[in-house]
């Protein structure tokens, strides 16, 4: 008698556990529903709703290409400390413009660029351009210092075509 209480026990916690599992299991299915939706909704939203966009951005009219001018090459001496053996450094740099017709307006400045760019370059270190980041640091500072000096013309970048340390 003992024995069948005891299974008869068990019976009843197995029933009581039993609509646990399947509350669980129908908020698992709820749950991933609604990330089935919500992906569907994302696709749509994503993919079809921007085709309107398309379509207005057609009508506008195509941006200007950028204008580009010529910096004459620079080569300067680096700072080096004392009895260090002498480095140099040789840039060629284009500079961009918005408009073509900026070009004309930025050619009687550009002994003005050149000197601004030189006394700049010249006071760098060989360790100062290393790496990537050493050179995106001197692309900024020099872009910073030309449109300082050619002020309202806005320069867009300065670009490098060529930059060698020797």
């Amino acid at each position: 008698m003992a024995d069948n209480e005891a299974e008869g026990g068990a019976a009843v916690e197995g029933a009581e556990a039993a609509p646990p599992k399947n509350k669980l299991k129908l908020i698992i299915m709820a749950v991933g529903l609604l990330a089935v939706l919500g992906g569907g909704a994302a696709t749509w939203f994503f993919f079809f709703r921007h085709g309107d966009d398309e379509h207005h951005a057609e009508a506008a009219p195509p941006p200007k290409p950028p204008a580009f001018v010529d910096v004459p090459d620079i080569m300067v001496n680096l700072a080096g400390a004392p009895g260090e053996r002498v480095q140099y450094l040789k840039l060629k740099i284009v500079l961009e413009l918005k408009e073509e017709k900026q070009i004309e307006a930025i050619k009687p400045t550009m002994p003005r660029i050149t000197d601004i760019f030189q006394t700049y370059v010249r006071e760098l270190r060989s360790s100062d351009l290393n790496g990537s980041a050493g050179v995106f640091r001197l692309k900024e500072e020099l872009t910073k210092r030309v449109n300082a000096a050619v002020s309202p013309i806005q320069v867009s970048a300065v670009l490098f075509k060529e930059v060698v340390i020797q």
